[in-house]
């Protein structure tokens, strides 16, 4: 066999798609020999002030119009509606968390009221921190959380309607993790470095 005499240029490293996210998946690139990337669009250097201002006469047009037509008739349909399925899927979680504190609480500094507004105010506070902050702790939280209020209700429920009630307060703790734990991927990150080089010229 005939030895190259020219060396190999090593190629970039690409990396599996699998352990790549979807919002950041991109062809493959040489820097030294792909095109740069277009630079990003700057509102007030890129637009032209006309249209800028076009398009924020519009904006306020669009809000004028939403307050004018959109919010009364959200509230003519709100108050057409009937709320009852609302209150009663609260009172089948509530009412059985506050059973079950009134009567694991006998004998405690703390009474049963006491107990039901500590147990509201974790769930509210975990809930607006993980959705604003995405904090581990306040996830960490937010999923403690609904492990008891779950154990809760599934102890103190009437043994008929039990495996109904349980049900409805896991629904409720997944659609609060719809906003709580927005993001949170169970795919593993690999960082890549890709530590090749231009060629000398």
């Amino acid at each position: 066999m005939i030895e190259p005499t020219d060396p190999r240029e090593p190629k970039p490293t690409i990396p599996p798609l699998h352990t790549i996210a979807d919002s950041e998946r991109q062809p493959p690139r040489v820097p030294w020999t792909a095109p740069p990337r277009p630079a990003p669009i700057r509102t007030r250097d890129d637009i032209p002030p006309g249209a800028l201002a076009m398009m924020a006469v519009g904006g306020v047009l669009a809000v004028i119009l939403v307050l004018s037509v959109g919010v009364p008739r959200l509230i003519d349909w709100y108050q057409h509606q009937d709320w009852a399925w609302a209150t009663q899927w609260i009172a089948t979680i509530a009412d059985p968390v506050h059973a079950y504190l009134a009567a694991h609480t006998a004998g405690l500094p703390l009474s049963a009221s006491s107990a039901f507004v500590i147990w509201l105010g974790v769930g509210a506070v975990s809930l607006v921190l993980a959705w604003v902050t995405g904090a581990f702790g306040a996830r960490l939280t937010w999923t403690a959380h609904g492990i008891c209020t779950a154990a809760m209700v599934f102890d103190a429920s009437p043994a008929a309607g039990r495996p109904v009630a349980t049900a409805l307060a896991v629904l409720a703790w997944t659609i609060g993790s719809l906003f709580t734990l927005r993001g949170l991927s169970l795919r593993p990150l690999i960082h890549l470095h890709n530590h090749n080089h231009p060629p000398a010229r």
